[in-house]
C-alpha cells in the first residue's frame, strides 16, 4: 500500500475533512499502516509531506485542501453533506501552537534553515543532503565564494532494476543529479547581485544550482530582476515557509547541466572533509544499490521543524 492509497481509503470513509494527524490516527486503528511499503522512522510525517505536495503541485488530483493550520484534507469525487466555511475560519489549539513570521523577528540563523532544506529536498526533489561546515574548508588555499552551504544528491536507485543499475554504472552513467545550494535568511533588492552571484560562485558546478530563502520581498522590481537573473545563469530559487514547512517550493527552476565542473569537485573534496565525505557516500550508495539515509542529514519531521523556530524565538 502507498501513503496516498492509505489517505484515500481514510477519506472515502470520513464525512468531515481530516488533518494528518486524525487520517494516521485512523489509518493505525485499522491496521493500514502494517501494509505500508515503507521502512521509514517517521511514516506520518511522510504521509503528510506526501499529502500537502500532490495538493499544491496536482490542482486536478483527488486531494484537496480547506483551512489553513491546520490544513484539512478530502476527496473531490466525494459529496458531503457539511459546511466547508466552517473549516476556513476560527482558531484551534493547532493553529496557536504554531507561531507567526511577524512573531520571528529574524532571531533565527541561516544555519536554522539547514534542517528546513533537508526536509523540503527529501520530500520534494527526492534528494539527500549534506551540510558542509564553514569551518572545515581551507579557505585560504582556494579564496573565498566557492563554497556550498548544502549539497544534495538525486539517485535513480528507487526507480531502477538493479540490472539498469549495474549497466549505468558500467558505461559510467548513472544518472545521479548532484545539487548546490546557497542558503540565506532574506533575499531583497538591495543585496541581490551580492547574494546571487555568490551563489553563481559557489554552485554552478552542480548539476543543479539554488539560491534558498525564508524571506523573499514580493517587490514588483525585485522580482523581475530575480527572475532575469535566474534566467541568464540558470540558478533556482527555493522558498522555505519556516511557518508551515510543507508549502516551501521552488519558485524558479533551475537549468540541468549535463556535466559536472570536475575541477571545482576536485577542489572542494580537497579543502573540505565534509564534501569528501559526501562525494564517497555516493560512490559507496551507488556501488551497494542501497542509500544509508541516516549517514547523510537527519530528516526531520514539519512538528519539529515548527518547535526549533519556536524555540530559537
Amino acid at each position: 500500500m502507498t501513503f496516498l492509497k492509505l489517505a484515500k481509503l481514510v477519506l472515502k470513509d470520513s464525512e468531515i475533512p481530516l488533518t494528518v494527524s486524525e487520517i494516521w490516527k485512523i489509518a493505525v486503528n485499522k491496521g493500514f499502516d502494517r501494509k505500508l511499503n515503507s521502512q521509514g522512522k517517521t511514516p506520518s510525517a511522510t504521509l503528510g509531506a506526501r499529502l500537502h505536495i500532490i495538493a499544491r503541485d496536482n490542482p486536478d488530483d483527488i486531494f484537496k485542501t480547506v483551512g489553513s493550520r491546520p490544513k484539512r484534507f478530502y476527496l473531490s469525487n466525494k459529496n458531503y453533506d457539511i459546511d466547508f466555511s466552517e473549516y476556513e475560519v476560527g482558531k484551534t489549539e493547532e493553529e496557536t501552537a504554531i507561531i507567526s513570521k511577524n512573531e520571528l523577528n529574524h532571531k533565527y540563523s541561516e544555519k536554522d534553515l539547514h534542517r528546513f532544506l533537508t526536509h523540503f529536498a527529501f520530500f520534494s526533489l527526492k534528494s539527500y543532503t549534506k551540510t558542509i561546515s564553514h569551518s572545515k574548508s581551507d579557505k585560504k588555499k582556494y579564496g573565498e565564494w566557492v563554497h556550498p552551504d548544502m549539497v544534495g544528491c538525486e539517485f535513480p536507485i528507487d526507480e531502477w532494476d538493479d540490472n539498469v543499475l549495474k549497466l549505468s554504472s558500467s558505461i559510467g552513467n548513472t544518472s545521479i543529479i548532484i545539487q548546490s545550494f546557497e542558503l540565506k535568511k532574506e533575499l531583497n533588492l538591495t543585496t541581490l547581485r551580492e547574494k546571487f552571484f555568490q551563489t553563481v560562485s559557489n554552485s554552478s558546478w552542480a548539476n543543479e544550482s539554488y539560491l534558498v530563502a525564508a524571506e523573499i520581498s514580493e517587490d514588483e522590481e525585485f522580482m523581475q530582476e530575480l527572475k532575469r537573473l535566474s534566467r541568464g545563469f540558470g540558478i533556482g530559487v527555493i522558498h522555505l515557509d519556516i511557518v508551515n514547512p510543507n508549502n516551501s517550493k521552488v519558485l524558479l527552476q533551475p537549468e540541468y547541466r549535463e556535466i559536472l565542473d570536475w575541477d571545482t569537485l576536485n577542489k572542494l573534496v580537497l579543502m573540505n572533509s565534509d564534501f569528501k565525505e559526501f562525494i564517497k557516500r555516493i560512490e559507496t550508495d551507488l556501488k551497494s544499490h542501497e542509500i544509508r539515509k541516516e549517514l547523510y542529514d537527519r530528516v526531520f519531521d514539519d512538528e519539529d521543524l515548527i518547535k526549533l523556530i519556536k524555540n530559537v524565538s
